[in-house]
């Protein structure tokens, strides 16, 4: 096998981090971060359903320049070595920047063969165990690869499984999609509107456009709404909040959750943290 996949990377091999054009993910060792393990144009299956609890996401790297400790398991596949452990998966943009990444839990090469994307590259097929890459991302991730995030409202005809993936890459390009700005100072205004908020997570994508725009984050629940709260996520307290259509939004929030010894409705929980947390709320 050492033979094989030495003729296959050929001249292509090399130690660089610098991705090339149309790569879009990288792997490096979370146990060394100098340990690179390669570029991959595609991971198909990585936003595939996910599995059964004990099994593991079959993800073919496709266009891959295996390196460091993936290349020594290429070279063990079918034996206990194939597995070259856990690592950090990072989505990158057009110009080789991560856009974000994912935590993935050993990563095990089953399968390698030559790949139509280039000489020297090859396919790679990996299990792996990945519980944020949820179906539905990889197409928001394309659209904030490829620039076209770049209007509000872009969220409102998901269906509630796509929303929820919607919410997941704004948590993990947040700080990407922010490039370094500042939080809004303190005494701002957003405009919440109501009428697209028909549940808990369309409640969360509305309020991440209001504070940090298309495709931004602001909690996905209770508890990272509060810590969105806290500075740092894009606001500062106090604020003003005008929530328009707001009865719209009472009605559609209205199931009742836990608080304390008490239950209120998931609209009362919010409007309780927003003003436990100095946020004005105008309902309108």
């Amino acid at each position: 096998m050492a033979g094989t996949i030495g003729a296959l990377m050929g001249s292509a091999m090399r130690s660089s981090r610098r991705g090339g054009e149309g790569q879009k993910y990288a792997l490096t060792s979370d146990e060394d971060d100098v340990d690179f393990w390669g570029f991959a144009h595609e991971a198909d299956g990585l936003f595939t359903p996910l599995p059964d609890e004990d099994g593991a996401r079959r993800v073919r790297l496709a266009g891959c320049l295996p390196q460091g400790g993936l290349l020594k398991s290429v070279d063990h596949v079918g034996r206990r070595r194939a597995m070259a452990g856990n690592a950090w998966l990072e989505l990158l943009d057009g110009d080789g920047a991560t856009m974000g990444s994912y935590f993935v839990n050993e990563v095990t090469v089953i399968d390698v063969e030559p790949s139509a994307r280039g000489a020297g590259l090859v396919d790679l097929t990996v299990t792996l165990w990945c519980e944020n890459a949820l179906a539905g991302s990889e197409r928001v991730w394309d659209l904030i690869r490829t620039r076209q995030l770049n209007h509000t409202g872009m969220w409102h005809e998901l269906d509630p499984k796509d929303r929820h993936a919607w919410l997941s890459v704004a948590l993990w390009s947040r700080e990407y999609q922010r490039q370094g700005r500042p939080d809004a100072p303190a005494g701002q205004v957003f405009t919440l509107d109501g009428r697209r908020i028909i549940d808990r997570d369309s409640f969360y994508c509305a309020i991440g456009e209001a504070v940090n725009g298309p495709g931004g984050y602001f909690g996905w629940n209770p508890d990272a709404l509060d810590d969105c709260l806290s500075g740092g996520w894009g606001a500062r307290t106090p604020f003003t909040l005008h929530w328009d259509f707001s009865v719209e939004a009472r009605a559609r929030l209205a199931e009742r959750v836990p608080t304390g010894d008490d239950e209120v409705s998931v609209f009362d929980l919010l409007l309780d943290i927003f003003e436990q947390r100095s946020v004005s709320v105008v309902l309108r």
